[in-house]
């Protein structure tokens, strides 16, 4: 899984998938169902670009945190130096900007 922002995108070191930390609500009366990633602050790979981040969670993180046994703060939190890949992409000048 690679997650791309401006000219820039960020994927695990060791090539694995990840998962980003949300929260939801289920409809009820007149509000529909609603979610939000969170955000912590940006790892040691990231804050160069960054200094907030999504919430990663790595594979064997991901049915503790959708679990609830593990307490949040054991969970989001930014993952060591070194986990993440950070590749810079030409852009080409012709191709608009689709969001900022």
């Amino acid at each position: 899984m690679e997650f791309r922002h401006r000219s820039f995108s960020f994927s695990l070191v060791n090539g694995d998938w990840f998962y980003f930390a949300a929260i939801w609500r289920p409809a009820i009366e007149d509000w529909p169902a609603s979610y939000a990633i969170l955000t912590i602050e940006a790892n040691a790979d990231l804050a160069p670009f960054h200094d907030r981040q999504l919430a990663v969670l790595t594979r064997d993180q991901r049915l503790a945190w959708l679990d609830g046994f593990v307490p949040e703060d054991e969970i989001l939190r930014p993952l060591p130096a070194g986990t993440f890949r950070v590749k810079r992409h030409s852009i080409d000048p012709a191709q608009p900007m689709l969001a900022v």
